[in-house]
């Protein structure tokens, strides 16, 4: 597959496959996001193109829990922009107070950018759960597909954009623009208030390997969808040693969720018994899963540099641009194996704190 250089200058580390140049799941892809998001060139998908597998995953949990489906999109919205409040990914955090504007509710949109509390009490509840993993779940347990369903799929999404991407929305941070939020909300207003119907997405995943079904969402399309993506992301621990593996899951298992505090111990010190050759590797799916917004160059440079140069496939990987070993596509799976360790351990997190407080069990 043709991975020529896209011009832009949102992708840190990955050469996307260009729409023109996609073939097979990735172009099964790029047709469903301008089909039903009314866009074909979406930063976070194409960064994950060189890995059709995580890719195919990842946009049809995303369509399921955030599109389709009853429910209120400016509530999931919401959710969205809350779960990337709190993970400090500007990329993400931009992109959906531009969803929410698309949504109609301007004020709302801008309300919870500036760092406010919506004066809808409802709004407002699904903020702060969102924001705050100790809160109760603001929902009975019929709608968890949809709001938890958006919830992990932003604790997954937001990893992605804070390693790979750059905050640039939009060219020269336009962004920022409150003005320029507004208008392209607007532009996108018809494709978002869009009526799409459930399962209308799960083609994408054909022939992938899937975990079991979460309880909070079995039986539904997107509890069929987040156990492909767990499946093939988690599928990325592959590309480490066993001790790097295990390393890296204890680390994430004893995780309070919090951020960690600046300084090498709490993400250097679960290494210090990988094998130096390895640490680069483990290194990068660590700070994903903690940290993912303090990804650097030189930690990219040093896994390319120890990476084996015959990385593993994820079930339709066309391959990548060659590094000093590991291929985009490896960077992809890595990076998707610290997104998916994150979002297991906050999973458990999100549904446990609903089903303690009284409502009903979540899983």
């Amino acid at each position: 597959m043709n991975t020529t250089p896209m011009a832009g200058g949102q992708f840190r580390y990955v050469t996307p496959v260009r729409p023109q140049d996609a073939t097979g799941r990735v172009a099964q892809v790029y047709a469903r996001l301008a089909d039903d998001f009314g866009m074909a060139r979406m930063a976070v998908f194409l960064t994950l193109s060189p890995a059709p597998a995580v890719l195919a995953g990842t946009w049809a949990l995303l369509r399921e829990s955030l599109l389709a489906g009853p429910g209120s999109r400016t509530g999931r919205e919401v959710v969205a922009l809350g779960v990337s409040l709190a993970n400090r990914c500007p990329f993400c955090v931009a992109a959906h107070t531009t969803l929410l504007h698309a949504t109609g509710d301007h004020r709302l949109a801008e309300t919870i950018a500036a760092g406010g509390v919506p004066a809808d009490p409802g709004h407002a509840a699904l903020l702060r759960w969102a924001k705050d993993r100790r809160a109760p779940a603001p929902f009975p347990a019929d709608q968890a597909p949809a709001y938890v369903g958006t919830a992990l799929t932003f604790h997954f999404v937001n990893r992605i954009a804070s390693a790979l991407l750059t905050e640039n929305l939009l060219p020269g941070n336009l962004q920022k623009s409150r003005l320029v939020r507004s208008v392209g909300g607007r532009a996108m207003s018809r494709a978002v208030r869009r009526e799409l119907p459930p399962g209308a997405g799960l083609d994408v995943l054909d022939g992938l390997p899937a975990s079991a079904e979460p309880a909070w969402a079995a039986g539904t399309p997107v509890g069929a969808a987040y156990a492909t993506l767990m499946a093939v992301a988690e599928a990325g621990g592959e590309l480490l040693g066993e001790a790097a593996r295990t390393a890296v899951t204890e680390a994430v298992a004893a995780w309070d969720g919090e951020h960690p505090p600046m300084g090498g111990d709490r993400l250097s010190g679960p290494l210090t018994g990988v094998p130096a050759g390895e640490r680069p590797r483990a290194r990068l799916a660590l700070l994903t899963a903690l940290a993912p917004y303090r990804i650097t160059d030189p930690d990219v440079a040093a896994w390319r540099t120890t990476a084996p140069t015959n990385g593993g496939t994820d079930g339709g990987t066309d391959g990548g641009t060659e590094g000093d070993g590991g291929t985009d596509g490896d960077l992809v799976r890595l990076v998707a194996f610290g997104a998916a360790m994150a979002t297991r351990h906050l999973e458990a997190r999100l549904t446990g704190a609903h089903a303690e407080r009284g409502g009903a069990a979540l899983a």
